[in-house]
């Protein structure tokens, strides 16, 4: 609950909001692996895998936008301004 509060809380940089995902990931990575006790590798592997996908999209995206638009606010990204 903690994490999805931080990512809404974020709302100004896009890259506190990446970090705040980030976070999740990783909560949701460690729990796993507490609650099967190290018995589901391969399932901890895929989700360790979906987050560094997400991490490069995101500062893929991050990048780009910066680039065009000269920062990184979340302001920055509506669709009125078109």
């Amino acid at each position: 609950m903690i994490p999805i509060t931080c990512v809404m809380l974020q709302r100004q940089h896009l890259l506190m909001a990446l970090l705040a995902f980030e976070g999740m990931i990783l909560t949701i990575l460690v729990t796993i692996m507490i609650l099967m006790l190290y018995s589901w590798m391969f399932v901890t592997l895929i989700i360790l895998t979906f987050g560094a996908c997400g991490a490069s999209l995101g500062l893929a995206c991050m990048v780009m936008m910066a680039r065009s638009y000269g920062n990184d606010h979340i302001s920055s990204l509506s669709t009125n301004k078109c």
